[in-house]
Formats: C-alpha cells, sequence, structure tokens
C-alpha cells in the first residue's frame, strides 16, 4: 500500500492496523466497519503523488482508509455496503470553478432552448419562437437561450427582422449561449425605447445595420434595457432548478461548483433547497458587485461578516466565499478589452474595436483594493489581453499596499493573458497566494468556432494557455461557465488536452497543439486545484483519509483511454458526502 493520507495523525496504516488488530479475524464491530466501501477498482485519488490505488473506504461521510482491496475488505462489516468496481476507475467528484448554478437550472427548466444540435440555423430558431409563440398569451415574453452564430449555416446573428412577423404581438428576448448580447424583436425593443437615436449606455453596445437603424442585438450593459422588462423567476422556479441541476451535476460525476455573481434571493433560494436535503453538490457563492463605491462598500459591511471561507466553512455545504467583479465583456461580442482591433472571420479585422470596460477600469481598482481591505476573496472575470493585464496589476497594487497573503484572488476566464499578466499571477501566487487563474476549457470547443473567429490566428493560440501554466508553475481552476458551455466536466477534461472547436468552420486547431496539457493535470484542475480555489482543500479535490467521501465512478479510466474518448466518459455512480446520490440507469455495478 502507497497511501500515506493523514488526518489527526492517523494515517491509513494506523487506520488498518488497529482494526486488524481488534478484530482477530472475527470481522470489524459495529463501531469500526465502514459504511461504503469500494474495491476492486482504479482509484485515481489525484493525491500529492497521483496514487492510484484498488479501493477506498468510507464512514460516516468521510474517507477512513485508502488502499488494497485486501487492507479495505478487512473493514467491511455486517451493515457494509460493498460495492465492487470490477475495474472501474474512480475519481474524486469533479468540481466546476464557474457556473452560474443559481439560475442557470431555472433557466434550463423554464427557458426555450436554441442551443446546438437542436438549432443549427437562424431558420431553426425562428421556428421553435413561433412555436412558443402559438401556445402563448398576446403580450407574454417569449425567452430563449443558447444561440451562437458561430454554429449557424448562416454564420450571422439573429435579428429582429428574423423575429417580428412570428411574433408581432409577443416581446422576444433570447440570450446568446454567452450571456453577454442578445436580441430583442421590435416589439421588446419598443417597450424598452430604443430606437435607432438611443445612445449606447455606459459599459453596452446597441448594433446598428449599414442603415443606421438598431437591429435588436444588444450586447453587454445594453441588454439591461430589454432584461429589465421581464418577469423574473419565482422563488419556487428558482428552487427547483437548483433541485434539478443538482441531480444533473451528480449524474456527471460532480459534487462541487463556485456560483459567481448572486444576490440575496440566490442566497436565500439555496438556503432552502440546502434546508430540504436537496443540495447534493457543494456550493460557494461570490456575491455581484454592481454601482458605485458606495455600494461596494455596503456590500462588504453586509455580507464581509459571514464571508469568510479561510476561517469557517460551516458544514462545507453553502459557503458564502467572497466577491465577483467584472472587468470586461465577452470573446464573443467582441466587447472584451483589448490592446488590438477585434477580428472578424479568422482573418478580417473589426477596425476600431478593441472592446472596453463594462465598468470605469480605475472604479474596478478601487473596488479590488477594497475588498481586499476588508479581507474579502475577489474574483474578476477578464477576458481581453488588456482587461487581464489591469486586473492583475491592481491586485499586485492591492497586495503590494496591504500585504494580506490567502485570499487568493482569481482572474476569471483569463482568455489570452500576455506574458506580463501571466509572470504576475506566477509572482503573485508565491508571494501572496492570490492571482488564480480560472479558466474555462469547454471554451475551446462549444464557442471555439466563434472564438477563434473573433480573436484571429495569431491571438488564438494564446487562448488558454496551460501548458505556460504549467512551466511558470501556476495551478489553474477549470470551470464550464454554464450556461455558457455545457456543464459536464467531461468537456473540459478533453478540451484541455485536444483543444478542438466544435465544428471546425476555421479547421479542428485553430488553438494549435502546443498549450494542451495531458490529462492527469487536466483531472487536477476540475479536482484539487478547483477545490483549492473553493478554500475546500483539505477537505474535498482529492481521494484521501479524512475528506469527505465525494467520489465519481466511470465506466473507463481517463487516464488510459484515447483522448477522443475522454468526452464520452459515463458515469455510473456518484456518492456525496459518503452518500451514493446517483446510479446510472444502464450501470451493472452490482449496488446493494
Amino acid at each position: 500500500m502507497t497511501q500515506r493520507s493523514r488526518t489527526g495523525g492517523r494515517s491509513v496504516v494506523a487506520v488498518l492496523g488497529m482494526v486488524l488488530a481488534s478484530c482477530n479475524g472475527a470481522g470489524p464491530s459495529a463501531d469500526e466497519a465502514a459504511d461504503v466501501v469500494l474495491v476492486n477498482g482504479k482509484i485515481i485519488t489525484v493525491d500529492a503523488t497521483d496514487t492510484v490505488a484498488e479501493a477506498v473506504a468510507v464512514k460516516d461521510g468521510r474517507i477512513v482508509a485508502v488502499g488494497s482491496s485486501a487492507e479495505i475488505e478487512a473493514l467491511v462489516g455486517a451493515s457494509t455496503r460493498r460495492i465492487d468496481l470490477g475495474g472501474r476507475a474512480a475519481t474524486p467528484g469533479l468540481l466546476d470553478a464557474h457556473a452560474h448554478f443559481g439560475n442557470g437550472g431555472a433557466t434550463r427548466m423554464f427557458v426555450l432552448d436554441l442551443s446546438y444540435p437542436e438549432v443549427t440555423s437562424v431558420a431553426d430558431v425562428v421556428d421553435k419562437v413561433a412555436e412558443r409563440v402559438a401556445q402563448a398569451e398576446p403580450g407574454d415574453w417569449i425567452r430563449g437561450r443558447g444561440w451562437d452564430e458561430g454554429k449557424f449555416e448562416e454564420l450571422r446573428y439573429v435579428t429582429a427582422a428574423d423575429l417580428d412577423a412570428i411574433a408581432p404581438d409577443n416581446p422576444v428576448w433570447l440570450t446568446h449561449t454567452m450571456g453577454h448580447y442578445g436580441t430583442a424583436n421590435s416589439l421588446a425593443m419598443e417597450l424598452a425605447g430604443v430606437t435607432r437615436d438611443t445612445p449606447d449606455p455606459p459599459g453596452g453596445t446597441i448594433d446598428h445595420d449599414a442603415d443606421g437603424n438598431a437591429t435588436g442585438v444588444l450586447k453587454e450593459r445594453a441588454q439591461g434595457l430589454v432584461n429589465g422588462l421581464i418577469p423574473p423567476m419565482s422563488p419556487e422556479q428558482v428552487r427547483d432548478g437548483m433541485r434539478d441541476l443538482s441531480q444533473a451535476f451528480n449524474a456527471e460525476g460532480m459534487t462541487g461548483v463556485k456560483d459567481p455573481g448572486i444576490g440575496q434571493a440566490t442566497w436565500d433560494a439555496y438556503a432552502d433547497v440546502l434546508a430540504d436535503g436537496d443540495l447534493s453538490v457543494r456550493v460557494f457563492v461570490l456575491w455581484r458587485s454592481r454601482g458605485d463605491l458606495s455600494d461596494a462598500e455596503a456590500l462588504a459591511e453586509r455580507v464581509g461578516p459571514f464571508t469568510r471561507p479561510y476561517e469557517s466553512t460551516s458544514d462545507d455545504r453553502l459557503i458564502s466565499g467572497g466577491i465577483k467583479l467584472m472587468i470586461d465583456g465577452s470573446g464573443g461580442a467582441r466587447t472584451a478589452w483589448m490592446y488590438d482591433d477585434w477580428n472578424r472571420d479568422f482573418d478580417q479585422v473589426d477596425t476600431g474595436n478593441r472592446g472596453y470596460p463594462v465598468e470605469p477600469a480605475e472604479l474596478i481598482r478601487d473596488k479590488i483594493r477594497l475588498f481586499h481591505d476588508a479581507g474579502l476573496h475577489v474574483s474578476t472575470h477578464s477576458i481581453g489581453d488588456r482587461g487581464i493585464d489591469w486586473v492583475v496589476d491592481s491586485y499586485a497594487m492591492a497586495l503590494e499596499d496591504n500585504p494580506r497573503s490567502g485570499l487568493r484572488h482569481g482572474i476569471i476566464h483569463a482568455n489570452i493573458p500576455t506574458d506580463h499578466a501571466i509572470d504576475t499571477m506566477a509572482r503573485l501566487q508565491r508571494e501572496f497566494d492570490a492571482g488564480f487563474p480560472e479558466p474555462s476549457p469547454p471554451f475551446m470547443w462549444w464557442i471555439g468556432d466563434t472564438y477563434a473567429g473573433n480573436f484571429g490566428p495569431g491571438r488564438a493560440l494564446r487562448l488558454n494557455p496551460f501548458a505556460t501554466f504549467v512551466e511558470k508553475g501556476i495551478p489553474w481552476a477549470s470551470a464550464s461557465d454554464f450556461s455558457v458551455t455545457p456543464f459536464a466536466a467531461r468537456y473540459g477534461l478533453w478540451a484541455s488536452v485536444a483543444r478542438e472547436t466544435l465544428l471546425g468552420v476555421y479547421g479542428d486547431h485553430p488553438y494549435g497543439s502546443d498549450e494542451s496539457v495531458d490529462i492527469r493535470t487536466a483531472l487536477r484542475s476540475y479536482t484539487i486545484w478547483s477545490a483549492r480555489q473553493m478554500f475546500l482543500e483539505d477537505k474535498i479535490g482529492s481521494i484521501e483519509v479524512g475528506k469527505y467521501a465525494d467520489i465519481a465512478v466511470w465506466d473507463r479510466d481517463p487516464y488510459t483511454v484515447p483522448t477522443a474518448d475522454i468526452k464520452d466518459m459515463v458515469c455510473e455512480m456518484t456518492l456525496f458526502d459518503g452518500r451514493v446520490v446517483y446510479v446510472n440507469p444502464q450501470t451493472t455495478l452490482n449496488i446493494p
């Protein structure tokens, strides 16, 4: 046996030794017996040496031993659930370091799905909206989500002109898959007071055609002109969405998420679902900060007293973790803050467009300093190279003025960091335990065709520079950004290695392969490194003694299968807190 994790001063060897000594061959007592054991498998522990064991034992929701099957069998008592894995692989429960879980579940259940492959053209969007209009009353809002021009046959936006004939009496709002832009029909624009002469709001863009007319496409903060008119989801819909998405995460071997940008209503809904016993993922939330510096001060004062994950994480299922900020927009909308002009269609130039900060850059810098000084963890959405530089430099300034270590400030997405940004991340990590990238590997796949067309042939090669991160000693926490991409972490594991786009509009590998990493590294980014950005690395993220028994069992070994097979992994069983919370209906596992 090679495993040597310790908790409370007792190693695996010590735990097993005491059991073997006490049972004298008669089997463990009820107090000593495990609740659940997994034997005859490939237990990918993701510990410090990447140990692969054969078996694991669980008691009272915690891992009590990891080792050979013979050793773990010694912990089987009369009431133990013994599950023979039959050679299957088990990993720590996979974690998503950035997914809009709280409201995304309700969107998934109640908003019209316009995503690929059900929708492959603008005409498909029109047909689906027409079906929803036929079921609605005049005046009812029609909402959809998930369209992406990079997956359309026409390779263009949906516009109001496409929607007006089918929805003359219903306002329509269709959110892009990236969430940074969407399309309103003419009735929705009329209700919002949007005309050809409406100026762009601060931090937003109203798209116009060649004749100067508003197309219906609204980007970044301009979306609020219409979004503010749409009736919100009911509290019960939000709670139902959380319950449903918890189960869906479990079905993909996922047991934790960092949910960015919530408000009080979402926090209250989480608390209700947790109290009902229906929250089978660990949720680490970031509070949304909008408005001026006085608003930020009020937020820090309100949430600061219970937002100290480095001091206490309560029951470790619902954690108030910190603050989310945003410096810029989207790679899809070409609104992220860049040094050079955006591209169009890969090798064309969107002349004069370098994106912009969605809030004044100096305000973001001041907010970072304020929240840092308040002892709050901060993660900042940063897509463009100029935006990323601004954020890491802002972290550096705050840390140098107030060198408080251990807040683990993050760079959400960190799409195309400059060499300066990468070096600054490495330095901040070494000196202050801060500056951690929280990228979204599935961007290269699910929205990869749109992204490649906008970043262009040079910058695309810098997207998600994982190999460089490894070279510089920079760990990162991987994420889906659901609902931007599908939440299943297996897609991100595969994308980290393969770096392939969904449809190959600009070739299969516009991002090259130099920044690819192996599956072992990719898995760390979805387990122990993400656990660290949730301040839970001592409790989850690896299969080690003393940690919560959050474990996923798979139909194949990700360490040995061909790369192409990783994205098709099937979860056969998931444990959360030592409880079996998901069993695949098709599994041949014998689960007592």
